[in-house]
């Protein structure tokens, strides 16, 4: 059984009103069923919203597989994390997708998409429509409204808030990430039809900096809150993420800062799961030492054909046996590519690939035998049996945890903002000894450098939607730095554009709304 918070999920109902959007295009508009003055009425009413919010980077309707989705149109069965994967992975040297044609991910797949693409408006729109229902949840979160409250009913709500903010935060840093250059609403904007202004992705930066800074001060500690729930340390891990990747998104390097919040959660008492595969299965609730935040799953009340049940059917191919990995049927979508198994070495016991009846060469895309498979999630429980519906899962997805943190310190470490040498080389070598099961994978200092700090993070954190992020702050995504089969849509890789380091901003947000400039090449 999950916690209170998934509980909350089994009832929620979609009932936040969006007034403001930043489009004209009403396919995106979420259902409506009860209204605002209905719910926040009581401390329960908040926190059945609350769910709602952490429910919608998870599921993409209130109803059973999805059912009653939050929004009509294509978009309306692709949950916010299947599209975010899609988008951070695909494009990547990690994944191949089978299915590209029919599920109109060809120009994800070879890097060529454009601002009419179906995955790349499903994702914006999906970010606004998590930002919007937090910002309707914070207007009903002032001092007038919650006068009526009992003192310790405020507290609560006012922590509601804090988790909305942060919430709000985590879409935000994804729309600085994936498109740059965005619009820029708050629970301070009109609520009604208005042109939405354009933030810089610099402006957004500074914004998030100083709202995650806040936040983190009104969270409770971790290990003083609810699995599932967002503490102090997610909100530091979020800024450590960004300051990670300040050069890119500002100009301006800032990893002293991602070493100082990345030691902050170091020092607040995590520590490394010792069973790297526990991570990914579904008791996976239960690593609150390694996780700091995650998405959560269970079939029992939420149930979706996105998040992890896309992540642990996906990659079932061929002769694998689906209940091996605790579902009814693969579904033949995901393989790796040989470039990116040539990272791992064969003790390397996270590089746990399936060969049987797999060529390692990707010479038809479409073919499902051709690349290796790659196993990561599970819906299995630690003691091997598994409950599933019609192949759903219960497994979260840890969007947080804490070797991403070790990595993060020791690759700022590596790129000059400080820190300790030696203590960067021990975290890296902690992680490195659970992979191999002893001191085999041990690294020395003069190891540690930039290269190895690239291929390690995609060792350990390969199909946690990091990728893409990771590949573009090492200068190795587009352009020929760095090649892999079929990356621009040949066999063997070919240099692609600098423009597709963005995604560009949907035809229909640019025809709407004129505060907003395209990105540049599209």
């Amino acid at each position: 059984m999950k916690t209170n918070l998934i509980l909350w999920l089994a009832g929620m109902m979609c009932f936040i009103v969006l007034l403001t959007s930043c489009t004209k295009d009403l396919d995106q508009f979420p259902s409506v069923e009860t209204t605002s003055e209905q719910v926040y009425t009581s401390v329960e009413g908040y926190q059945s919203v609350l769910a709602k919010l952490y429910a919608s980077f998870a599921v993409a309707g209130n109803g059973r597989g999805d059912d009653d989705p939050d929004m009509a149109g294509t978009t309306a069965s692709w949950g916010y994390l299947r599209v975010y994967f899609n988008l951070q992975e695909i494009p990547t040297d990690e994944v191949m997708y089978t299915w590209a044609g029919g599920d109109n991910l060809v120009e994800i797949q070879f890097m060529n998409w454009g601002a009419s693409d179906t995955w790349v408006n499903a994702m914006y729109y999906r970010i606004y429509y998590t930002i919007a229902i937090c910002n309707e949840f914070l207007r009903n979160v002032t001092d007038e409204k919650l006068v009526a409250f009992a003192d310790a009913d405020q507290v609560a709500i006012r922590e509601f808030a804090a988790e909305a903010r942060f919430l709000r935060a985590l879409a935000y840093s994804h729309a600085m990430d994936l498109y740059g250059n965005v619009p820029f609403v708050t629970e301070q904007d009109v609520v009604g039809a208005f042109f939405p202004p354009r933030i810089t992705r610099a402006e957004l930066f500074r914004y998030l900096e100083g709202e995650l800074s806040e936040i983190a001060e009104l969270l409770p500690e971790g290990h003083q809150h609810a699995y599932g729930r967002v503490s102090r340390e997610a909100a530091w891990a979020l800024l450590a993420k960004n300051y990670l990747n300040a050069q890119v998104y500002t100009g301006e390097a800032r990893y002293r800062d991602c070493i100082d919040y990345c030691q902050k959660i170091i020092d607040a008492g995590y520590t490394l799961q010792e069973d790297y595969k526990k991570l990914f299965n579904a008791d996976n609730d239960q690593r609150t030492e390694e996780i700091i935040f995650a998405i959560q799953a269970d079939v029992a009340h939420t149930s979706t054909w996105g998040a992890t049940t896309y992540l642990v059917n996906g990659p079932i191919v061929g002769s694998m046996k689906a209940e091996d990995y605790g579902v009814l049927s693969g579904w033949n979508s995901f393989r790796t590519l040989r470039e990116f198994v040539g990272i791992f070495n064969t003790a390397d016991r996270r590089g746990d690939f399936w060969t049987d009846g797999q060529t390692l060469n990707i010479d038809d895309p479409s073919s499902s035998s051709q690349g290796y498979s790659m196993v990561k999630f599970t819906n299995l429980k630690d003691d091997g049996t598994f409950v599933t519906d019609e192949g759903m899962v219960s497994t979260d997805f840890p969007m947080i945890r804490l070797a991403d943190v070790y990595l993060m310190y020791a690759e700022s470490v590596v790129r000059g903002g400080g820190g300790d040498l030696q203590q960067a080389l021990d975290l890296v070598n902690q992680i490195r000894h659970r992979a191999f099961g002893g001191d085999d994978g041990k690294i020395s200092t003069a190891q540690l450098t930039l290269d190895f700090m690239l291929e390690e993070r995609g060792r350990e954190l390969f199909w946690e939607a990091t990728r893409r992020t990771d590949l573009i702050r090492f200068g190795r995504f587009t352009g020929g730095n760095y090649l892999w089969q079929w990356k621009g849509g040949v066999v063997d890789g070919r240099a692609t554009d600098a423009k597709f380091n963005l995604y560009p901003i949907p035809v229909t947000d640019m025809a709407a709304n004129p505060n907003l400039i395209q990105n540049t090449g599209y």
